[in-house]
């Protein structure tokens, strides 16, 4: 669908460590650990990004709580079965390279770049204060025939040129990665205090495909979309 596809998605990000990695899975005796990076924004705030390493590209202990570091990667997805049938899409940036600058500096880098079909319809509205937003699930493929499905965010203009987009169309997206806080109401009637993870969009390009079948793409990706984040929370 893309060419090469260490190039469909990278991500780099600074920033400090905020939690204590805990390890996640194993595979073929590689351990991976999963921990928080907070990293700040220029309005001051800041956000936490999930974060997954392998215990092979760097010794676990030296992931201290507090210390400063930079890292790239690919912001990736899967999805996490919790149980009677709930599946939740789980977001993380899954680390290539890891250093620990000696200085920290006034801000901190987070970027993504990804190349990619939309696989889902996009989702169009204005806030109370006609604000233009729109959201829309961004397949970007990877190695071994996999792919990851990214939610994505646009604002103003931007919003405008996604929401006449369709399922299918290849676009090239370039942000940031960013965390929210959400309420979310349970059957219950209590309130879930929960984070969601997306790429808040600066720029995106719609790209021409000339070799492929429009029709073709669109049916598979809205399939592959369905299978994928069904019983999503």
């Amino acid at each position: 669908m893309t060419g090469n596809q260490s190039e469909n998605n990278i991500a780099k990000l600074t920033g400090c460590i905020d939690s204590i990695p805990v390890f996640s899975h194993e595979v073929y005796g590689e351990g991976f650990y999963v921990f928080i990076v907070r990293t700040r924004r220029l309005s001051n705030s800041s956000d936490l990004i999930p974060v997954t390493v392998s215990d092979r590209l760097v010794d676990i202990k030296e992931l201290q709580k507090g210390r400063f570091v930079s890292l790239e990667g690919q912001f990736r997805s899967y999805n996490s079965v919790l149980g009677e049938g709930q599946v939740k899409l789980t977001l993380t940036l899954f680390v290539q390279d890891i250093t620990f600058p000696v200085s920290i500096p006034e801000t901190d880098v987070d970027t993504v770049e990804m190349n990619g079909f939309i696989c889902k319809p996009p989702v169009y509205r204005t806030t109370p204060f006609n604000r233009e937003i729109s959201d829309f699930l961004l397949a970007v493929n990877r190695s071994y025939n996999k792919s990851d499905y990214l939610p994505c965010i646009c604002w103003g203009r931007n919003a405008r040129f996604c929401g006449k987009r369709k399922v299918g169309d290849h676009v090239k997206v370039i942000g940031r990665m960013q965390s929210r806080a959400y309420q979310k109401k349970m059957p219950d009637g209590t309130i879930s205090e929960r984070t969601a993870y997306e790429v808040s969009v600066s720029k995106i390009e719609l790209i021409e495909d000339k070799n492929e079948t429009e029709q073709s793409v669109s049916d598979n990706l809205a399939q592959e979309a369905a299978r994928a984040v069904s019983g999503v929370n």
